[in-house]
């Protein structure tokens, strides 16, 4: 199995077999449903697609409608693609995969989406140290400092470090181990944080 879809629940402490006190993120894995299977012959590469949280009927269009009806399952709020299902012949449409696909122990790659900021300065958004606050600069606190030269280029060069938008971005967080599964709530515990905020959607992928 390659992957499931999921929510982020927050975060809690466990102990392991040794003891050891772990801090660990609660994700609520699937289920999740097969709503299109994908092959090299048709499409020319092998996929799964996977739907997960059901949404309201009026909140669907007509062409996610057909699409989910023609899988023959509910709307759902999303869908996303996973490669590397080494079992796809086994798979049809309309077919639940739960979180027990994932095993205790193993290393899995969690994919989300940073909490958005929104418009911060350099000191927040790149760490700057900010300007001294003697010798008549005292509103250059938190200021950038200089942006280049004057008389060659007499530019700013692309990609310096300026203010601006800060998160909402994907973020990977690779090697997370699982520290335990639970099948009967489908949650996935995993060592560490994940990115972005509670109910947030998050991709486990193995």
């Amino acid at each position: 199995m390659s992957g499931l879809i999921g929510k982020k629940l927050g975060m809690a402490r466990v102990f392991d077999a040794q003891g050891r006190n772990l801090a660990v993120t609660l994700i609520e894995a699937g289920p999740c449903q097969v709503t299109q299977l994908k092959t090299a012959d048709k499409d020319g590469y092998n996929a799964v697609q996977l739907a997960f949280e059901d949404k309201k009927q009026k909140h669907t269009t007509k062409p996610e409608a057909g699409h989910f009806g023609k899988a023959g399952v509910a709307p759902k709020r999303f869908v996303r693609e996973f490669t590397g299902f080494e079992n796809i012949d086994a798979l049809k449409l309309g077919d639940t995969v739960k979180v027990d696909v994932f095993r205790e122990g193993e290393a899995v790659q969690v994919v989300g989406w940073a909490k958005g900021k929104g418009f911060q300065g350099v000191v927040k958004r790149h760490h700057f140290k900010g300007g001294p606050k003697t010798h008549g600069q005292s509103d250059r606190t938190r200021a950038p400092g200089s942006l280049g030269q004057s008389s060659f280029p007499s530019r700013v060069y692309k990609g310096l470090r300026m203010a601006g938008r800060m998160g909402n971005q994907q973020v990977t967080v690779k090697n997370a181990v699982v520290v335990k599964v639970v099948p009967d709530k489908n949650i996935l515990m995993v060592r560490g944080s994940v990115p972005g905020p509670k109910s947030g959607l998050v991709l486990i992928q193995k």
